[in-house]
């Protein structure tokens, strides 16, 4: 297969499986909204948010990380780029023109020195389809990767 088409068959699932995403993270956010902020307040709901998201984003990327056909760390790296790349586009225009938040309000969750751990939370989405690729066995081993019994014949 010619590689053009491959990469273009890897980023074309990767933008499905990101739909997938960005719909359980909004759902994620809504529910957050309703059951937790009126407990704990807005500030440490986000925080608690940036965990649970991020299990939700790695439970996702183990489901479908074989179905997306990478099986290079590059590869894997740069539908982690692309996720992370769409989210951040997403996450600003929907958190200012539809919700309607300040600049402000906006940094605030990236500002790691004011409690914001969303750039935590941006990390492991960067890195999820490497992590759930690794997991699941889904990369391919290079020759001098293979250990010493494989290469052997006839050992078992």
């Amino acid at each position: 297969m010619e590689a053009s088409f491959v990469f273009r068959h890897i980023l074309t699932r990767a933008l499905a499986i990101w739909l997938v995403l960005i719909c359980a993270e909004v759902l994620h956010g809504i529910a957050r909204a309703a059951l937790l902020v009126p407990y704990v307040g807005e500030s440490t709901s986000s925080q608690i948010g940036v965990f649970t998201g991020s299990i939700i984003i790695l439970v996702i990327a183990l489901i479908f990380v074989r179905w997306i056909g990478a099986t290079r760390p590059a590869q894997l790296l740069i539908v982690g780029l692309v996720w992370l790349g769409l989210t951040v586009t997403f996450e600003v225009l929907f958190g200012r023109f539809v919700v309607g938040l300040s600049w402000e309000r906006l940094a605030a969750d990236y500002n790691v020195l004011e409690g914001g751990l969303m750039p935590l939370g941006l990390l492991v989405l960067l890195l999820s389809p490497l992590i759930a690729g690794r997991m699941r066995g889904v990369l391919e081993r290079r020759a001098d990767e293979q250990p010493e019994h494989e290469n052997m014949e006839g050992d078992p």
